[in-house]
């Protein structure tokens, strides 16, 4: 049994590529725990898109020696995402230790994603170790930066860490102060069973890998354990430790991080945020938990050319297995056919899950516009929440559309502050407060409508503020906005997969736009097809794609102009006839022309 004395459970956060990953590394490579063959960059993410995209998707974590002052600590680390999407992957780290490496870019300063997750850290009752990474550029100006961050988050900059994720200097003094400032884990090796599942993935071969931190008590293989919320029991045939590699040990006690197998078969048997307890001494105290994962953005997933809808359905599942923070269910289409609602983190979260999809289901893929969770107060008093337009009760039935609203920090240099008060202004966001966090830098804080900066907000503030400003948001509330519902009609009939709800004010605008880019988006086809937006019956804007148009004259030389006439006319009729009973050929690119941040 582990000298709870002796180990050390933390995190690392920061705002997305503050260098936490390659922190770890340093970390892993220290330690002994990888050798220097073994390692490679991004050592702990082992998903390719992770390594592609340079970014960190789930919270990975290590088990590593580290000998200090003639006794060997057991340091179980957990590096964790940077991006706004993956907020949750951040608490679940969080909810495993008892304290946290705050990192921040020694040429950047403190940013929108650091300051969330250092309150995140404040609120569950963490120490907080501020480190300065990035040392080791030429840029780099850590003292400035170690006060930036004692003003914005009240961590003494006279204890901060400075180092190098990059060339491993100040790892050697970042591991002191790991020791001597973040407390030991508390619990009772003697006492029941009590452990917090935080994670769970599925492994083709033995089932559902599940992650967990054992609180007090222990247990070994052979156990009999129960899932308390699902009311489940299983017999554990595995457990281990990620030494970075899965490695088995004779069992988990108090304070210890690792993992288990007990035969468990999909993820819908697994609660994350249940508590573990043994089967014949059960404990009577339930673990918090944690709050399920808030799908903020929805779109329909359809098969692509040469996939199947059940090829898609078992790619979901598949897929699903491995990570339960997006939704599916069945929807169907006029113009698509059979397909899945899918419910989503964030952008690029749906991005990473349309590309997954295609990558390890091997299915083709074409994805509708994304859309938000509208609130409907109906005449009745009745208040539903709608995923896609296409759901939206009739209009004599509403009494009030709600959009969601969000609580958005930017974090900008104090020179554009003008230019992202107009952004802001622009997608409708209400000015909340101003603070100067340095001479140069100011964090601003407006409530902004979701639906306005899911799209392209990002890339838009990237621009006006030459590459410097970040942004965070969360989830505030819904409120009653002058919203109506924006159909789009293809050859005169509604294809719902691209039909929008916008505010009253930009709804012509919106709809030109629209109609614009999709008749650059659709092919020509034997007839003309006319593209219409319409609020009810009322047509907004309208453009149209002209007919390929066969010369049947070309043979005519001289003689009567009725014969020529007589060609054309017979031409006209069988135009009319074919876009009576012609399919149009919408291509994926008109869905996603939404999109387009242009717009």
């Amino acid at each position: 049994m582990a000298d709870l004395s002796l180990i050390r459970n933390f995190s690392i956060v920061a705002h997305i590529d503050h260098g936490k990953s390659t922190l770890a590394d340093r970390i892993l490579e220290k330690t002994g725990a990888v050798t220097a063959r073994e390692l490679r960059a991004q050592y702990l993410d082992d998903m390719d898109l992770e390594r592609e995209m340079g970014i960190t998707i789930k919270a990975n974590r290590a088990t590593v020696p580290y000998k200090f002052e003639g006794k060997e600590y057991m340091l179980n680390l957990i590096d964790t995402p940077g991006h706004v999407d993956f907020h949750y992957e951040v608490s679940r780290a969080l909810a495993a230790c008892e304290g946290v490496l705050v990192l921040v870019d020694a040429t950047q300063g403190v940013q929108a994603q650091t300051v969330a997750n250092a309150y995140l850290a404040l609120e569950s009752d963490l120490e907080m170790i501020l480190v300065i990474n990035k040392i080791d550029l030429p840029s780099a100006r850590a003292e400035d930066m170690a006060l930036e961050a004692e003003q914005v988050l009240g961590l003494d900059a006279s204890e901060a860490i400075f180092t190098s994720g990059k060339t491993g200097e100040g790892i050697e003094e970042l591991f002191a102060s790991i020791i001597k400032n973040i407390p030991p884990p508390k619990g009772d090796p003697g006492a029941k069973l009590k452990g917090l599942i935080y994670d769970a993935k599925s492994d083709p071969h033995r089932g559902i890998v599940c992650h967990t931190r054992v609180f007090d008590g222990s247990f070994k293989r052979g156990d009999k354990v129960r899932l308390m919320a699902c009311d489940r029991e299983f017999i554990v045939t595995d457990v281990g430790k990620f030494k970075p590699k899965p490695t088995s040990v004779p069992s988990l006690s108090a304070g210890e991080v690792g993992y288990f197998f007990a035969g468990i078969k999909t993820l819908a048997d697994v609660n994350i945020g249940d508590t573990l307890t043994l089967s014949a001494n059960p404990t009577d105290e339930l673990l918090p938990g944690y709050e399920a994962p808030q799908q903020m953005v929805f779109c329909d997933f359809y098969p692509g050319i040469g996939s199947t809808t059940d090829q898609l359905r078992h790619a979901m599942e598949t897929l699903w297995l491995n990570d339960s923070s997006f939704t599916y269910q069945t929807a169907s289409s006029d113009a698509l056919g059979i397909g899945f609602r899918c419910g989503f983190l964030g952008l690029l979260h749906m991005r990473i899950i349309q590309e997954r999809l295609e990558r390890e289901g091997d299915v083709s893929v074409m994805q509708t516009a994304p859309t938000v969770t509208y609130e409907i107060l109906l005449k009745d008093g009745t208040i539903t929440k709608i995923e896609s337009p296409s759901e939206l009760p009739d209009l004599s039935n509403v009494e009030e559309i709600r959009e969601p609203f969000v609580d958005g920090q930017l974090i900008v240099p104090a020179e554009f502050v003008g230019a992202v008060m107009q952004l802001a202004m622009d997608r409708r966001g209400r000015h909340k407060k101003t603070e100067y966090l340095s001479p140069t830098r100011v964090m601003m804080t407006y409530e902004l409508p979701l639906c306005e900066i899911i799209y392209d907000f990002y890339d838009k503030l990237k621009s006006c503020t030459k590459g410097y400003g970040t942004a965070d948001y969360h989830m505030k509330d819904f409120e009653m906005g002058d919203l109506i519902k924006m159909d789009i009609l293809v050859n005169g009939a509604p294809v719902d997969a691209l039909s929008v709800i916008v505010h009253r004010d930009k709804a012509q605008w919106r709809g030109r736009k629209l109609i614009e880019r999709l008749k650059k988006e659709i092919n020509r086809h034997q007839f003309e097809i006319p593209l219409q937006a319409a609020i009810g019956a009322k047509i907004i804007a309208r453009e149209t794609i002209r007919a390929f148009r066969k010369d049947v004259t070309a043979k005519c030389y001289g003689g009567d102009i009725t014969r020529k006439r007589k060609l054309l006319e017979k031409q006209k009729e069988g135009k009319k006839r074919m876009r009576t009973v012609g399919n149009v050929e919408i291509p994926q690119e008109a869905f996603l022309s939404i999109l387009d941040p242009d717009d």
